[in-house]
């Protein structure tokens, strides 16, 4: 069974690197394909990945930044794995967590999602607002979709590719996190849930994602639930 890991990538010259070497230490457990999609980088980022060919299977380099959801429909254009796995470019997930993500493949699973709010792991504690946002988030997944998510903006995904590739996905922003859990959940599929570590990042150590897309969230879980 191969599992293609996607890593979108954008400004990450300080963790690239240490996420690239812990994705590979994977590679002895697991048949993985990486695949790299840079952003169109503006540090040493593009760099540091020129220089370690190694680490990687593919490496795709936009010439124009547009956010990590486009990063991840040109990726999934290249994939020749049984499963996709979305992994950040940071420290914030922990390839570590694989084999849990992997496990509900035995059971026949078509998806697997990562919860930071289940499980005894370690977790850094984060923005308040953001765990506020996340919860009621998912709770209008939860209601809209009758599906009982516990964290649908988590980071790991694992979705079976001939179904990533069906539906379709499009948007290019963060958004692409509700894009993707609410076209999987009109499918008659298998979801998984599994608990993860979690070592949650500051805007001053490199966060990105912020309120505004929290609002944009909410706005289209209501648009893919009614018209796509």
């Amino acid at each position: 069974m191969k599992i293609s890991v996607i890593i979108p990538v954008f400004n990450e010259e300080k963790y690239i690197l240490d996420v690239l070497k812990s994705v590979n230490k994977e590679k002895s457990r697991f048949d993985l394909e990486i695949i790299i999609v840079d952003d169109n980088s503006t540090d040493n980022t593009k760099k540091i990945i020129e220089n370690n060919p190694e680490l990687y299977d593919q490496v795709l380099f936009k010439k124009k930044n547009q956010g990590k959801g486009s990063a991840i429909i040109q990726a999934i254009e290249k994939v020749t794995g049984d499963y996709v796995l979305i992994q950040d470019a940071d420290l914030e997930y922990s390839p570590s967590d694989y084999k849990r993500l992997f496990d509900p493949i035995l059971q026949n699973a078509d998806v697997v999602y990562g919860s930071r709010f289940t499980g005894s792991d370690a977790k850094r504690i984060f923005y308040f607002s953001h765990r506020i946002a996340n919860f009621f988030i998912t709770l209008l997944v939860n209601l809209l979709t009758n599906i009982n998510f516990t964290d649908v903006e988590v980071g790991y995904k694992l979705v079976r590719t001939e179904l990533i590739k069906k539906i379709k996905l499009k948007e290019k922003s963060f958004a692409i996190e509700i894009e993707l859990t609410m076209k999987l959940s009109k499918l008659k599929i298998k979801f998984y849930e599994v608990g993860i570590s979690y070592n949650g990042r500051t805007y001053a150590e490199g966060k990105k994602i912020t309120l505004k897309d929290a609002f944009s969230a909410f706005y289209k879980i209501f648009y893919y639930r009614i018209f796509d």
